[in-house]
């Protein structure tokens, strides 16, 4: 097998790992929309967390493209 076809499917197999950021982006958003639909007073406490929520599995998917680029470039 030639090393630039390896680094590609490397890069590739690196990507599975958004899978699992899109599943969890859905996830807190489908919660956090239920959950201010309940108790539209909670808003303001449950938001902010929603947002953590979202910046910290959006980190996944940054490390997970760093990753790849790592793969590929170097």
């Amino acid at each position: 097998m030639d090393i630039g076809a390896a680094r590609e499917i490397g890069a590739g197999i690196s990507m599975i790992a958004l899978t699992g950021v899109g599943i969890g982006l859905g996830n807190i958003f489908s919660t956090l929309v239920s959950s201010i639909a309940r108790n539209p007073a909670a808003r303001p406490h449950v938001f902010g967390l929603g947002m953590l929520g979202f910046a910290l599995t959006e980190a996944v998917a940054l490390y997970a493209l760093l990753i790849a680029f790592l793969i590929l470039f170097v």
